[in-house]
């Protein structure tokens, strides 16, 4: 599609990364990484070690991507920091709330306070 559009590939193991990658993606979303209601065949769950693995794989090849974190996130959003992955994605969380416009506020909060702390980290 050319430069003007960013195009993403879903994936479960880093044998879909790179075929991604060499498809010319811009980014991976990755997962799940927890059980999610949001699709109908799930694939297998990756959790932290799965996504550490991935990521650890990605480096040793060269394969620099962003990866987002798919699939159950919403409450891990601090471990997750931590997993190599550049952000994460999420719609069934805030879209099943009760009041999405105050779990979305929520989500934002927590993602504002994992970032504060993930910065400080980083800078030790």
């Amino acid at each position: 599609l050319g430069e003007a559009f960013i195009i993403g590939g879903t994936a479960n193991t880093f044998e879909d990364v790179r075929i991604h990658y060499e498809g010319g993606a811009d980014y991976i979303g990755c997962g799940p990484f927890r059980y999610t209601t949001t699709k109908q065949k799930l694939a297998p769950i990756l959790g932290l070690e799965g996504y550490r693995a991935i990521t650890a794989r990605m480096r040793e090849e060269g394969i620099d991507l962003p990866v987002v974190g798919i699939g159950g996130v919403a409450e891990d959003m601090s471990a997750l920091a931590g997993a190599g992955l550049s952000g994460i994605a999420l719609s069934g969380s805030v879209l099943r709330a009760a009041d999405p416009v105050g779990e979305m506020r929520r989500v934002m909060q927590i993602a504002k306070q994992v970032s504060d702390n993930y910065g400080r980290q980083n800078q030790n």
